[in-house]
């Protein structure tokens, strides 16, 4: 008889220099039936055991492309759905924490993006006039919803180019569930603020009157990240006057103002590729996640690079932080033990209609 699954509580007790080794040997038993993604925001208590890291669209693509039967996501829930859905059917996508979850992405559900799509429609022809896009930081549904809607999916880095192409397919976007993003894709495309207004979807018709939504280009869902939305324009300024041959580069989900007064703007990919290929004893401020700013700093020294955090306050993610050692070791030894734990599986109908959208992406970018 095959024993049952071992229970996760005994792991809260384990010393971390065990659960070290204890991921390490349950890695090496399971040898190349497991492949470990690890998103540049974990802790290196965890991403230290990544065989990929990167952003979470090159990270799924990357377990797409390995023969690993099993594919354990160091990252949150959509990102492990995004795995599912790239995947090969026999392969199977696991996230160590069932909680990881992405407080953005829980800005944007289908209930309320059904809803507003109702709304919008009293006012002009939703699926005539409005192409849905979605940020890949998203439920598997909304990813869905575009699939259904004549929608696509957008990364941090290619969202202006994405957006070009929903304006070729229709005169307005709803574009979710990042505002932020949003609105900084829509500036260097050159629309007006004016003409991208933020819907609210827990107000009626978004909070926006008829003549709003008629001359909006791009409807911006109420949402953000709770991280990126910390940092000020203020720490760009003290940064300035402590280093002013410094360089600021932000992640495109921070405020608008924040990004307006960068230097440079982009994915995380981007602010590591041009804080890497620096000249040496450059300084740099970063309006990025804690733990990648942490870690690029400690890789800069060697050149001499000052590489700063831009808020002062501690702001990592903290549903990405969810994914310990302890989860990780625990998954492992599951695994090599015969027992899959904390599968994410999409539904068949939806995964298709999604993988549309993501496919739709990969053509046009």
């Amino acid at each position: 008889m095959q024993q049952a699954a071992i229970k996760f509580e005994p792991y809260l007790q384990s010393k971390q220099e065990d659960l070290q080794a204890r991921i390490l040997a349950a890695k090496q038993k399971l040898g190349k039936r497991v492949v470990i993604l690890g998103h540049h925001y974990q802790h290196e208590s965890v991403y230290r055991h990544a065989d990929y890291t990167g952003d979470s669209l090159k990270l799924s693509r990357y377990a797409a492309e390995t023969d690993a039967e099993f594919i354990v996501f160091l990252g949150v829930h959509f990102m492990a759905e995004v795995a599912d859905i790239l995947s090969r059917p026999e392969q199977i996508a696991i996230l160590p924490d069932l909680s990881a979850g992405c407080s953005m992405a829980d800005m944007a559900n289908l209930a309320k993006v059904e809803r507003s799509r109702r709304e919008l429609s009293k006012v002009l022809d939703f699926d005539a006039t409005i192409t849905p896009v979605t940020y890949i930081n998203s439920a598997a549904d909304l990813k869905a919803f575009c699939g259904e809607h004549g929608g696509i999916v957008c990364t941090s880095t290619n969202a202006p180019k994405i957006l070009e192409w929903a304006f070729q397919q229709r005169e307005k976007v709803l574009f979710f569930p990042d505002q932020n993003l949003g609105r900084w894709s829509g500036y260097k495309m050159g629309i007006p603020l004016e003409q991208m207004p933020v819907w609210d979807p827990d107000l009626p018709m978004g909070g926006l009157s008829e003549e709003q939504i008629k001359q909006a280009k791009i409807l911006l869902w109420k949402g953000h990240c709770a991280v990126h939305q910390m940092f000020r324009e203020q720490n760009i300024t003290r940064f300035r006057e402590q280093y002013p041959e410094g360089k600021v580069i932000s992640h495109p989900e921070c405020p608008f103002e924040v990004c307006l007064h960068s230097d440079f703007v982009g994915s995380t990919e981007y602010i590591l590729k041009t804080v890497n290929e620096a000249e040496p004893g450059t300084q740099w401020l970063v309006g990025t996640e804690l733990n990648l700013v942490n870690r690029l700093a400690e890789q800069m020294q060697a050149q001499n690079k000052l590489v700063q955090f831009m808020s002062h306050v501690v702001c990592e993610c903290s549903t990405m932080a969810r994914i310990d050692p302890q989860h990780l070791a625990w998954t492992l030894e599951n695994l090599a033990d015969g027992h899959v734990v904390n599968q994410i599986k999409v539904p068949a109908t939806e995964a298709q209609l999604a993988k549309l959208t993501l496919d739709r992406m990969l053509a046009v970018s």
